[in-house]
């Protein structure tokens, strides 16, 4: 990935609707005392003019909840399907997730977050791949 650089956590838009509470649980404990710094780089990429978050929603909520207004992010330089991280962000966006802090009144444990999160997405792949989206 390329060179980061700190961004404001409020610019960032997130592209998955929920946080895993036990994900969270466990970055919680690897990272409370870790300075901004030393956090792995959220990697972002533009689309429609926003900066999407492509991975690292739970990193960017614990430092939100840190009360850190910058993130480092870093561009994301993998080759990954644009169109489907779009149509993500369309449900983020009706959801009236607009950044990270909107994940509040998210956080579900992993069962809900197989059926809620990790299976709308393998829905939602599996019919863009049919032509269905």
């Amino acid at each position: 990935m390329s060179k980061s650089f700190l961004l404001e956590l409020d610019k960032i838009q997130p592209s998955q609707l929920y946080l895993n509470k036990n994900k969270l649980e466990s970055s919680i404990k690897k990272l409370e005392s870790k300075v901004l710094n030393s956090f792995e780089p959220i990697p972002i990429k533009i689309l429609n003019n926003k900066h999407v978050a492509t991975d690292g929603h739970h990193r960017a909520f614990i430092m939100w909840q840190r009360g850190e207004k910058k993130v480092r992010v870093e561009w994301e330089d993998e080759e990954l399907d644009w169109e489907l991280y779009g149509i993500c962000v369309r449900w983020c966006e009706v959801e009236g997730i607009f950044n990270i802090s909107d994940l509040k009144d998210r956080i579900i444990d992993d069962e809900e977050y197989t059926e809620l999160w990790l299976n709308r997405c393998k829905s939602m792949h599996e019919n863009f791949n049919k032509g269905e989206n």
